[in-house]
């Protein structure tokens, strides 16, 4: 793990993938920042008013502070990324569905930080769910980040998680809603309540 900055007392956590998460990695262009998801720095700057941002994902540190230098995401002056996680903070599970894989386990950010950090204020986006097998409660599968030049100006995932993010950010425990239905949540929320 790489610490960049301090844990914020008071705030959830949102840990992130990268990988068509936040950039489609397949695509190629001259500018990185083409293959970036559209919104991407709107919704790290609202997401971070209640939530410490973690960047985890299942390549290597230097990959990882290469992509986000190149999306500036690590020098923007209107948000701040705790910290950055590569493979190997990852641990290797066998299940009778999925066989052998990789899987990044949250209670490795939650023992490193006890104080800060705990099931019932935890979420992590990632495009695999079986990157969440682990802690299935905390986990919400993101929609891929593919094909950047197709998708670019259609692609509002980071909105509208965005909006749930901050419907969510007042509640207790986080472990007690189905992120499944996340849309739904967000629909329901935006409704007005009859008398």
């Amino acid at each position: 793990i790489k610490l960049l900055n301090p844990c914020r007392e008071g705030k959830k956590l949102l840990v992130l993938d990268i990988d068509y998460t936040l950039f489609d990695h397949r695509s190629t262009a001259e500018n990185p920042m083409e293959l970036m998801r559209p919104y991407l720095h709107e919704f790290l700057t609202t997401a971070y008013v209640e939530y410490d941002i973690i960047i985890w994902s299942a390549t290597s540190m230097k990959w990882v502070e290469v992509k986000m230098e190149q999306l500036r995401v690590l020098s923007n002056p209107n948000y701040k990324i705790t910290a950055l996680l590569d493979y190997l903070a990852m641990i290797t599970v066998q299940s009778d569905s999925h066989g052998v894989f990789d899987c990044k386990p949250l209670g490795l950010i939650w023992a490193l930080f006890p104080k800060y950090y705990n099931p019932k204020n935890t979420i992590m986006f990632d495009d695999l769910r079986r990157n969440f097998v682990m802690n299935p409660q905390n986990g919400l599968v993101i929609k891929p980040f593919r094909k950047a030049h197709l998708n670019h100006s259609t692609d509002q995932e980071l909105v509208k998680l965005t909006r749930y993010l901050l419907a969510i950010a007042e509640l207790d425990d986080l472990n007690q809603i189905d992120h499944k239905k996340w849309e739904a949540f967000i629909e329901q929320v935006k409704r007005p309540r009859l008398a």
